[in-house]
C-alpha cells in the first residue's frame, strides 16, 4: 500500500486554514470533474482529490493524520502503525455506515478511517424533546497495560482535541481524565464514561465518551482474544536435559518445568493464566533456543567438540 500525501494532492501546505483548502478544493474539482475535463486521468485525479479533502476538511481527521509526521513521502511504501491515531477524541459512535461513499476512497483511506468513518453519533439523536437534544457521543482509542487488565486499575488518561483557531488553523487541545480499567478488559472492547461526549443543546444532557482499549505493544507479551502468549528464552541444555525456570505473567512470576528434549516452537500451556473472566484464558509460554556465542577459544573448542560429537542434522526435513 502507497502513502498518499493529501497536501501535495491538494496543492497546499501544512499549514493551510480551511478556507485555502476550500478554494483549492473547488479549484481541482473543476479541472478534474470528468463530465468536463479534457484530462486523460480526470476520473482517478477527481476521486483522489475528493478522498484528499474528505480529511483535510475535518480538524478530526486532519489532526490524526498529521501526527503521521511529514517524514513520509508520496507513493512510499507504508502500513499504519497501531497506535497512529491513539489518544485522539472523534465524534461518533457506535458502527452504522453514513456519509461519503468511503467504498470509493483509496485502500489508504480505509487503513487509516475504515472504521471511524463509519461510526455515526446515533445516541446524540435520542433524547429530542422540543428544542433539548441530547450531545454528541465520542470515542477514541487508547492503549493500556496489559497488566491492568488482569488487576484493574484507575488511569490519569489524556485525548488530544482537535480545534479550529479562529484563522482557520487545525490545533489539538488536551484533556485529561481519570479512567477506571475494568478488570478482565480485552483488546477491542470499550470503556464508557457517561456525560463526557458532546455538549447537549436547549439544556440536554451531554452524550457519552467511548474509550476502545488496545494493549500496549512494547512488553513481551502478544493477546489473542483472551490468550496471552510469551516468547521465552532458553538455553541449549535448558531445553535438552529439562530445567525449572522462572516465568513472568502479567500476574506475576511463576516456576515452570521445562520437559527434557524440548524443541524451539513448542507451547507449554498455563492454564487460566490468560486474562481473567468468568471463563479466563490461557497464558502460552513458547520456547526458543538462545544460543551462547562462541567468543572464546575455549568455547569455541567446546562447539567443535559438539559438532564432533552429534550426528544431528537440523536440515534432515529439508531433503537437501
Amino acid at each position: 500500500m502507497e502513502y498518499k500525501d493529501y497536501y501535495e494532492i491538494m496543492g497546499v501546505k501544512r499549514d493551510a486554514t480551511q478556507d485555502e483548502l476550500k478554494r483549492s478544493y473547488r479549484k481541482l474539482a473543476r479541472k478534474y470533474h470528468p463530465d468536463v475535463s479534457d484530462e486523460t486521468d480526470a476520473e482517478v485525479k477527481f476521486k483522489e482529490v475528493g478522498e484528499a479533502y474528505e480529511v483535510l476538511k475535518d480538524p478530526e481527521k486532519r489532526a490524526a493524520y498529521d501526527q503521521l509526521g511529514s517524514q513520509w513521502q508520496a507513493g512510499q511504501e507504508f502500513h499504519p502503525p497501531p497506535d497512529w491515531d491513539a489518544g485522539f477524541e472523534f465524534s461518533g459512535a457506535g458502527e452504522g455506515a453514513s456519509g461519503p461513499d468511503f467504498d470509493a476512497f483509496s485502500d489508504f483511506f480505509e487503513s487509516l478511517y475504515g472504521r471511524a468513518s463509519r461510526r455515526t453519533g446515533t445516541a446524540g439523536a435520542r433524547g429530542r424533546q422540543g428544542f433539548h437534544i441530547r450531545g454528541e457521543d465520542h470515542h477514541a482509542k487508547v492503549f493500556v497495560d496489559l497488566e491492568d487488565s488482569y488487576q484493574g486499575a484507575t488511569r490519569s488518561i489524556t485525548l488530544q482535541i482537535p480545534e479550529l483557531t479562529a484563522e482557520g488553523r487545525v490545533t489539538t487541545r488536551p484533556r485529561t481524565l481519570k479512567v477506571r480499567i475494568p478488570k478482565g478488559i480485552r483488546q477491542g472492547q470499550q470503556i464508557r464514561l457517561s456525560g463526557q461526549g458532546g455538549a447537549g443543546y436547549g439544556g440536554g444532557e451531554a452524550g457519552d465518551l467511548y474509550l476502545e482499549v488496545e494493549f500496549n505493544p512494547d512488553g513481551p507479551y502478544r493477546v489473542e482474544g483472551a490468550d496471552v502468549y510469551l516468547d521465552l528464552p532458553l538455553a541449549p541444555w535448558e531445553a535438552a536435559l529439562g530445567a525449572t525456570v522462572k516465568v513472568p505473567t502479567p500476574a506475576g512470576a511463576v516456576d515452570l518445568k521445562v520437559p527434557p528434549n524440548s524443541q524451539a516452537g513448542k507451547k507449554l500451556r498455563l492454564k487460566g493464566r490468560g486474562i481473567p473472566a468468568r471463563q479466563p484464558g490461557d497464558l502460552y509460554v513458547v520456547l526458543q533456543i538462545a544460543l551462547p556465542p562462541a567468543d572464546s577459544e575455549k568455547h569455541r573448542r567446546m562447539y567443535e567438540q559438539m559438532k564432533q560429537e552429534f550426528t544431528f542434522n537440523p536440515r534432515a526435513g529439508l531433503e537437501v
